[in-house]
């Protein structure tokens, strides 16, 4: 039995799996995912689990060489833009609409959407992948 880490095995396989670029959103309860689209639906309730609770274990074993987010975190996401921030130091974070963030999480590009239960509104990203060498 597995002791430390991500625990979820379908999101274990998902991280372990990803190449340079690929994105994983880690996204709120409410975030339209694409029909067909790999999901890991880790929502039990309202703000359960926390957005920013998920994307720190997920950054424990993810390399990120760039995130995105939706400009209106910033404006209206109760002070969740800072603690995202603050989470992703030495990272670049690009700044998009709301609706080019939907357009951009839909891409290619996305191997799988990681539904938290938040109820924040805008309270998503998209984590690129980076490289552990060079």
């Amino acid at each position: 039995m597995k002791k430390t880490g991500i625990l979820n095995p379908q999101l274990a396989r998902i991280i372990a799996s990803m190449g340079h670029t690929d994105r994983l959103v880690v996204c709120d309860s409410g975030l339209p995912i694409p029909r067909g689209a790999e999901v890991v639906n880790l929502a039990l309730t309202r703000n359960i689990p926390r957005f920013l609770e998920t994307v720190r274990v997920l950054l424990e074993e993810m390399k990120v060489g760039q995130a995105v987010i939706a400009s209106e975190l910033r404006t209206q996401g109760n002070g969740m833009y800072e603690q995202l921030k603050a989470l992703l130091p030495g990272v670049e974070i690009c700044e998009v609409s709301h609706e080019q963030f939907k357009c951009l999480s839909s891409e290619g590009r996305t191997v799988a959407f990681v539904r938290t239960g938040e109820a924040t509104p805008f309270a998503n990203v998209i984590l690129e992948s980076g490289v552990t060498f060079g």
